[in-house]
């Protein structure tokens, strides 16, 4: 059986924008927290068995963009499968405030980044 996309991300150099621009297009909730940077989680109202979601502030260079969080059991054991697969490990396993658990980032051999949440 194949592991779930469980987390999507927007990050943007005007992240008030993007939430503004999803909000309109989508009719999505985006709870900002200045805590936070301004990110904001997102509420697509879809259901309880919808993937949640955050629009935020990107952090550094070239981190702009969407990207999907992949939910696993063993983060190190990913990012190790990854750069075997000729990808490349961007994020260390980094804990997330809060019970919200541990993500890391990788890339995969395109440049793509992928997060993987556990």
């Amino acid at each position: 059986m194949g592991l779930p996309v469980a987390f999507f991300e927007v990050l943007s150099s005007d992240h008030e924008r993007a939430q503004t621009f999803y909000q309109a297009l989508f009719d999505w909730q985006v709870a900002a927290d200045p805590a936070m940077g301004g990110y904001g989680l997102v509420d697509t109202a879809a259901g309880e068995h919808a993937i949640g979601g955050g629009i935020g502030p990107s952090t550094q260079p070239g981190d702009s963009g969407v990207k999907i969080y992949v939910r696993v059991d063993d983060l190190d054991a990913y990012l190790d499968r990854a750069e075997a697969l000729g990808g490349k490990r961007l994020v260390p396993p980094t804990d997330l405030p809060g019970d919200f658990g541990r993500f890391a980032i990788f890339t995969d051999p395109d440049g793509n980044q992928v997060g993987l949440w556990a």
